[in-house]
């Protein structure tokens, strides 16, 4: 299938079947699409946590105001963006990718000191919108390829995240979380949304051209 008819399959899943694993093979493939995804300059803003442990999803329930799918699912994939910059995260990213390419550090050190001087001068807030935007890149790739997979997933934001942060011990880690993505097998029997038709707006208003 294309890509374009694996998007048209899959659905915001409301009902997982419990008994259902997704293999370790097809999550790995998941998460490797969202490593894989762009980002600006290359940083890497996000990390992405899979949760598998059942008593941690439980706890999660409430955090999630009592979407019963976070414990239903067979894998829950935390979405963590940095906090914000730092200047040894910038000089990390850069080390290892001259170390990769083998290239002179000179060459890129131009680069890095304008990304400090742009992003050490912003405030915490203003570093994780930006963050939390290069995390939405890495979890759309990762519902992409859970779709060609036809694995199924959620895409969710409703939760309280200080909570969730404080559970999964984000903040020592210098992330916080942005959204979450349960992945397993849909309930078809038991899913109010498996059946209903996919609403979108039309090409027409989608798309304004100028030409």
């Amino acid at each position: 299938m294309s890509l374009l008819e694996n998007l048209k399959w899959r659905y915001a899943t409301k009902k997982f079947d419990a008994t259902k694993k997704v293999s370790e093979d097809d999550v790995n493939k998941i998460v490797e699409a969202a490593r894989l995804a762009p980002t600006s300059s290359g940083l890497q803003q996000f990390r992405v946590i899979v949760v598998t442990n059942q008593e941690l999803k439980e706890k999660i329930v409430p955090i999630a105001w009592g979407q019963q799918i976070v414990a239903d699912c067979s894998h829950l994939l935390v979405f963590a963006a940095w906090d914000k910059y730092t200047a040894e995260r910038i000089d990390d990213v850069f080390n290892a990718t001259v170390a990769e390419r083998q290239i002179p550090y000179e060459q890129v050190a131009a680069y890095v000191e304008r990304l400090k001087s742009i992003y050490l001068n912003q405030s915490a807030e203003e570093n994780f919108v930006h963050t939390a935007r290069q995390a939405y890149i890495g979890f759309g790739l990762s519902i992409a390829q859970a779709a060609e997979l036809k694995v199924d997933a959620t895409p969710m934001e409703g939760f309280t995240s200080t909570d969730l942060d404080a559970l999964l011990g984000l903040e020592a880690k210098g992330l916080k979380s942005v959204t979450m993505l349960p992945l397993g097998y849909r309930d078809a029997a038991n899913d109010w949304l498996v059946n209903l038709k996919k609403v979108r707006v039309s090409t027409n208003d989608f798309v304004i051209e100028y030409r």
